[in-house]
């Protein structure tokens, strides 16, 4: 008899939306962790792996596609694997290529990864970064100085 109270009825029917709707709101909002993993640059020349590190998001250099320098690198390191020999401290030059963290600190906040940067070996310099999906295999990875509209954009995409 309690049941059949249409009250009751409109107060359970009231509570099963609100809890279908809070479980389908959280489905469709994106999880931090879908960055997670592999994804080839925009040459295809590197292959980066976002992985967690701590509460936040972090990537190293896991593939080259030219691990070592040519026969005619300039700098005598002919035959030899790849190193980050551009970085502006002495210290840091011997470090391999492979394996190098280019990205740190990065939050997820509001669908983007927020306040972490990213390092060109290629140029020896950390740049601000913000890296957005495009869809759910590219990434849109934005550096810069300063304020987000000067930089560089360049989309990375998770390999086959």
């Amino acid at each position: 008899m309690l049941f059949e109270s249409n009250s009751l009825k409109r107060f359970l029917g009231f509570v099963l939306s609100c809890l279908f709707i809070t479980s389908s709101a959280s489905l469709a909002s994106p999880s931090g962790d879908q960055v997670l993993g592999d994804w080839l640059t925009a040459e295809g020349r590197s292959k980066v792996t976002i992985y967690r590190c701590e509460q936040k998001y972090c990537g190293k250099i896991t593939w080259l596609k030219e691990p070592v320098y040519p026969a005619s690198d300039t700098q005598g390191m002919a035959g030899k694997p790849k190193i980050d020999r551009d970085n502006p401290d002495p210290a840091l030059r011997s470090r391999k290529l492979i394996g190098l963290i280019i990205l740190e600190d990065f939050r997820f906040i509001d669908n983007a990864y927020e306040d972490g940067t990213i390092y060109d070996p290629k140029k020896g310099k950390t740049y601000s970064c913000i890296i957005t999906f495009m869809d759910s295999n590219t990434l849109q990875v934005r550096g810069y100085i300063g304020f987000s509209l000067i930089g560089r954009t360049t989309n990375w995409t998770r390999p086959n």
